[in-house]
């Protein structure tokens, strides 16, 4: 019987590292097409991340208009536009449906979620949920990776390798580190096993740095920190303890979020009715949060910069970082969309704060970043992406420290996973 020739050339195509010099000499022009093919499915994710971003800075200026007790009003109408979009355009999902995809489903994305996602995350962080763009994109531009995959009839491994490249473009865009948004879109996908899809490193970082490129270009971000801490030198050894007792910290917060989120998950999930009946209920505790502490409202792009240059109380520093978790849990469990990483960060930094503040001689930066660093590490199992994003971000140029206290979030991060499909193991894809 004669071999499947489709199936053969599907496995021809696959390619992993160590067999990357050997085809470069035998076949430069294949390795050429695949390049290509990576850069220009990087370069529109970038468009569109671009054009998406200046669409919700446009909202987001018409809404941040709104303060104190009028939030009362604007976020629960906001939370009812989320629900009915949801209600009648379907429900995109959250980050676990992408992982669970990548697992069970050969790395397809549906599209078809994309209009639903689109509009509801614009209403949803545009009118001030603690739930960043970063979800959205790696949704809408992974599936178009999907789409790209269809139309060159690739499977296995490579249509997956195409969608996690996508994904990784739309990450990188808003954060501005291609390496960093290329290690996330494989990590996130598991929490002990992150070397299970590396064949899609090189597709994944090629991809990131075609859409930074055009990010950057579009909108004039990412190419300066962020953030701008107070500069920090390492220049003691005992500032490694100082980076794993932060980790420790920060891993403890992980712990209080992810209690704080499954409570508000199993209150939400108690309420009958459509999904707007919740979100609108989600706007009026976000909306009530944010009239007492205006620093909960939104995803703290620019709101984590107030917590840096300005000596705000170590007991407010607390208050409102437990303000923040809770504003998080609401928004996502109630159903309004987006991601909750830079939202971490910003818990992570008035922590880390707070501790430099009751602990005079410690350095706020250190405390801060490394807080921030082991916060997101314990709730979403990225070490090593969030050692390498948050470097960029905040222009802290000794990354040791910084991975120490991710690793220790990560190692002491709850057994079972708030992203529960991270701990599913890839089925056999059949060839």
């Amino acid at each position: 019987m004669l071999p499947n020739k489709r199936n053969s050339a599907d496995r021809s195509q696959r390619w992993s590292f160590s067999q990357l010099f050997g085809l470069v000499r035998r076949n430069p022009l294949m390795i050429s097409r695949w390049v290509l093919r990576w850069a220009v499915v990087g370069t529109i994710c970038g468009l569109f991340a671009g054009l998406y971003w200046n669409v919700l800075e446009l909202i987001t200026h018409q809404l941040q208009r709104f303060q104190g007790l009028s939030l009362l009003i604007v976020m629960p109408l906001a939370g009812l536009i989320i629900g009915l979009v949801i209600h009648f355009l379907g429900n995109p999902g959250e980050i676990a449906v992408i992982v669970d995809n990548i697992h069970f489903r050969g790395g397809r994305l549906d599209a078809r979620k994309n209009p639903s996602m689109i509009l509801a995350s614009l209403v949803s962080i545009a009118a001030g949920g603690s739930a960043g763009p970063e979800a959205p994109l790696v949704q809408v531009t992974g599936s178009f990776g999907t789409w790209v995959a269809d139309r060159l009839k690739l499977q296995g491994e490579d249509l997956r390798s195409m969608s996690l490249a996508a994904m990784a473009a739309g990450f990188t865009a808003l954060f501005g580190a291609p390496l960093g948004g290329a290690m996330f879109a494989l990590e996130i996908l598991h929490h002990q096993h992150i070397v299970e899809y590396y064949e899609a490193l090189m597709p994944a970082i090629v991809a990131s740095c075609a859409s930074y490129l055009v990010f950057a270009a579009i909108t004039h971000l990412g190419i300066a920190p962020t953030w701008h801490f107070p500069e920090y030198r390492l220049q003691n050894i005992d500032d490694f303890a100082l980076a794993i007792l932060f980790g420790i910290i920060g891993a403890i917060a992980g712990w209080i979020f992810i209690a704080i989120f499954r409570g508000c998950d199993r209150l939400f999930a108690k309420i009958p009715g459509p999904i707007y009946i919740r979100t609108t209920i989600a706007g009026l505790g976000l909306g009530s949060l944010a009239a007492l502490l205006p620093l909960t409202r939104y995803f703290g792009h620019e709101e984590l910069e107030s917590v840096v240059t300005t000596s705000f109380s170590a007991i407010f520093l607390l208050i409102l970082a437990l303000s923040k978790m809770t504003a998080i849990s609401i928004t996502v469990t109630g159903g309004w969309r987006g991601g909750f990483i830079i939202p971490l960060f910003f818990t992570g930094a008035c922590i880390g704060k707070a501790i430099a503040i009751l602990i005079p001689g410690l350095n706020p930066a250190l405390g801060a970043i490394c807080t921030m660093a082991a916060i997101n590490a314990a709730v979403t199992r990225t070490p090593i992406s969030t050692t390498l994003l948050l470097s960029k971000l905040t222009n802290f140029s000794p990354l040791t420290p910084i991975l120490f206290a991710s690793l220790i979030g990560f190692f002491l991060s709850p057994k079972v996973p708030l992203i529960a499909s991270q701990l599913k193991s890839q089925p056999e894809i059949p060839n």
